[in-house]
Parts: C-alpha cells; structure tokens; sequence
C-alpha cells in the first residue's frame, strides 16, 4: 500500500466544517472496534460508555498561536498574509505568505512594526520585525488564529476560544490538536470519576502534519520535524497502566505519533527534542491500545495513519458512513473513537 492513490476516498465538500457546534461534546461520534469492523454512531459524551476502569487517556496539551498576520506590502499597498510557523528569535520568524516575495521587501503590519524578508528556507520565507517602540510581540498586537484554508471565513473572536483545547497550555503550534476540541471540562472530569486517568504530552503541531503528499510513492515523502516533550512522570503512568491492563488511549494523531515515537525501540521511553514519525500502514504500534481521531483529507498523513492504526478497509468503511451519515468533517468536525 505504497501508492497515493490507495489513501483516496470519495468525498462531498460541503461536509466540510465551517464552525463548531455550540457545545464541544455534542460533536458526533462514529465507534469504530477493529476487532469485528462494527460501526456505531453516538455523540462525543457517549464516550464515557466505552472507557474502563483503568484506562488512560493521553492528551496534547499544546496552545495553538494566533501566528497569521496581514498587513501590506511597502511601495505598491498589495495586501500579504503571512503565517509564523517557527521562531528563530524575538524578531525573527519562519514564515509562509500567500503571495511570493523577495528578499528585501519590507511589509507594513501596524503602526508599531514592519516586516523584511531576509531570506528563503525550504520553500518559507525568513521574516525580521522591526518595532517603533517598546510594546508587544506581533502576535499579541495583531495575531489572528490560524483556522485552516478549507474553512472559507475569516477568522473571528469565537476561534479564538473555540480552535483551542480547553486544557491547552504549552504555547508552540500552529495548529490545533482538534481531536481534543471535543473535550469539556466537565466531561474529563466524568471520563476521572470512572476511574480513566489523563495524562499530558507536548507535540506542537507545526506544518509537519499538514505537508501534502506529492510523491505517488508515499514511502518517498519525507515529514517535516515537530517539538515533542513527554517527561518522565507520564512515562511512568502510562506503563503502569499497561501493567495493570489498562489501554493507552491516544486523543489524537499528534499524540499517537509523539507516543509512538518515543516507543520506537519497542519500549516507552521520555522524549524532549524533535520527531519525524511517518505512520503508514505496515508501522507496527508499540504502545497505542486506542485511539480518538477527527475526519482527514484523502491522500493526507493523517489518514495515512488511522488507516495503519485501524486497517484501510476499516477506515473506507467508515469514512463512507460518515459520508452517508452527513458527519462534520475535519478540524471543527465530527469524531472518531477506534477501539
């Protein structure tokens, strides 16, 4: 299963989801138990009915950066929008533009701060801030939140609650988590007194996860490296959990992958530094029991990775339920449990 083409699926765009719905855990739920291939159709809270007594839950606690600016080009007016996707230093960012720069050009932002492109990295575009004054970085002064391109609006004051976790807190991604947008504080607290404990890890989403796959060999593509922490102290709950026959259940790709990464040799270790990880099917799960997950694009890594996780006729199965079921798709969507 090498081939582009085997990770297509048929697909109505007006799925896709524009907004969230008014309560995070009213989001519709698809189970899916790999063992059996059968498919029910619940709402998120109904989760609770399908965790155990024992059970983990692994949340990415990363804080989603309002890193997409806009401001105009010096000279001709021409409006630029740019997305901050890794700092260098205070000043100094690497960063993606809607419309093709060159080195030099100086890009007004605000009163207090202009741009220049100083130089181009892996197809982004390194951009030095200059300040008039004292005062805030860009990102606090004009800062909107990076709501993906399929979302066809502007961003508003509602993502800026709503395209975050509501247990993010390590500041570092440009995109958020949305598997744990689901979650209420509420409904953590019901998922606890049943006696499923949550743990935390850090993988700042960054372009990585959302790189399109160009290669019709998808053994050729080659991911773009994401910060990940998992300390030692979770480390310890997880295995302790897997002692005592509990599941490792993985909210999200992103924690999948940062766990699977640190599980690579066959045994979990602490992790702080960068992963690569491609999962696609063939990856062997060291450490991963279940899994919850939102709707992905075809031909993307992260349906790449659910269908390595749950089989690839599983995942058609299911994607065509949902299809046919009218389900929200991606990022303010609708849910997936894999079980």
């Amino acid at each position: 299963m090498s081939d582009l083409s085997d990770y297509d699926y048929p697909f109505d765009p007006s799925l896709i989801a524009q907004h969230p719905v008014s309560v995070r855990d009213q989001s519709g739920l698809l189970v899916l138990n790999r063992s059996d291939s059968v498919i029910e159709h619940r709402r998120f809270f109904n989760i609770v009915d399908y965790v155990r007594e024992g059970d983990i839950l692994v949340l990415n606690n990363t804080k989603v950066m309002p890193c997409r600016i806009v401001g105009e080009r010096e000279g001709t007016g021409g409006r630029v929008e740019l997305l901050l996707i890794k700092k260098h230093d205070d000043q100094t960012w690497r960063s993606i533009s809607d419309k093709k720069l060159r080195e030099g050009v100086r890009i007004k932002f605000s009163d207090n701060c202009c741009g220049e492109v100083t130089g181009t990295a892996n197809s982004n575009y390194i951009v030095k801030f200059h300040y008039t004054s004292e005062g805030e970085s860009i990102i606090s002064e004009i800062g909107q939140m990076p709501v993906p391109p399929y979302i066809k609006r502007k961003s508003c004051e509602q993502d800026m609650e709503r395209y975050q976790t509501v247990y993010a807190a390590e500041d570092g991604a440009i995109a958020a988590p949305t598997a744990g947008l689901h979650f209420t504080e509420d409904l953590i607290g019901r998922l606890n007194r049943k006696g499923v404990s949550t743990v935390y890890l850090t993988l700042h989403v960054g372009i990585g996860t959302f790189k399109p796959v160009k290669s019709e060999n998808i053994e050729h593509h080659q991911m773009e490296y994401e910060e990940v922490n998992i300390p030692e102290a979770v480390v310890e709950r997880i295995l302790q959990t897997k002692e005592n026959g509990g599941r490792v259940i993985a909210v999200g790709t992103t924690s999948v992958r940062a766990l699977e990464h640190a599980a690579f040799s066959g045994v979990l270790h602490p992790a702080k530094g960068e992963t690569g990880l491609f999962i696609y099917p063939g990856f062997k799960f060291n450490i991963v029991d279940a899994m919850i997950t939102n709707f992905h694009l075809p031909k993307s890594t992260l349906l790449m990775l659910v269908m390595a996780f749950a089989g690839r006729g599983n995942i058609l199965k299911s994607y065509a339920e949902a299809v046919a079921r009218k389900y929200r798709f991606y990022s303010y969507g609708d849910a997936m449990f894999i079980i």
